[in-house]
């Protein structure tokens, strides 16, 4: 086996196992199956990953950096006067959603479901992403006293920021029955709920 079709087998068995595990969870998730959607072998498929368990830690790696680039996404460039930064870093967040639309749901029931995963993502996320929390409330806070928006702690408005952007994904199978119409044009309805996020956090933060 030459080298270019080592790195081709294992980059399509690595997107078929995200596709599967994000689909079905670990317990759902079959080997064969992601085999079959790699367009390989069972046995091929373990030449490379000898486990399901090992090829789910490579997926959960991949998802705890999709998880940090969210984070900082939604804290904007801070090279942006303050108030444009947090309004793109809102609407850069939820573009990064529904880029990964599986991936709130998933990490949510696999961190319920095995809670050794809620420690490796704090210890990959937590340290990583405090010294930019910290950098943006001295932002926050000197904006507060010229004027421009009012006082607020950064951590509750990244909360709130994520809560409403993730939510739509976690949430569209229920949403869907019951809003009908509303939900009919996927496409429409996350414009939509992006638009209505940004200026919900913009009214909370702008000093009228």
């Amino acid at each position: 086996m030459n080298k270019p079709d080592k790195i081709n087998n294992e980059q399509l068995i690595l997107e078929a196992a995200e596709e599967e595990f994000l689909t079905k969870g670990y317990d759902g998730a079959r080997t064969t199956s992601i085999a079959r959607k790699a367009g390989v072998s069972h046995a091929m498929l373990h030449y490379y990953y000898r486990t399901k368990k090992q090829l789910f830690d490579c997926i959960i790696e991949k998802t705890i950096e999709t998880i940090r680039q969210t984070m900082l996404v939604a804290m904007g460039d801070p090279n942006m006067p303050l108030v444009e930064r947090l309004k793109e870093g809102i609407g850069s967040h939820f573009d990064l959603q529904a880029a990964n639309p599986l991936l709130p749901r998933f990490f949510l029931n696999e961190i319920i479901s095995r809670p050794e995963l809620y420690s490796l993502l704090y210890e990959r996320v937590a340290s990583f992403i405090r010294d930019f929390f910290a950098d943006l409330q001295s932002d926050a806070d000197a904006a507060a006293e010229r004027g421009e928006i009012e006082k607020i702690d950064v951590q509750v408005l990244i909360t709130s920021i994520m809560s409403l952007n993730i939510f739509p994904f976690i949430a569209y199978q229920f949403i869907e029955p019951v809003m009908g119409n509303m939900t009919a044009d996927r496409k429409k309805f996350l414009a939509e709920r992006k638009a209505e996020n940004i200026e919900l956090i913009m009214r909370r933060i702008i000093k009228q």
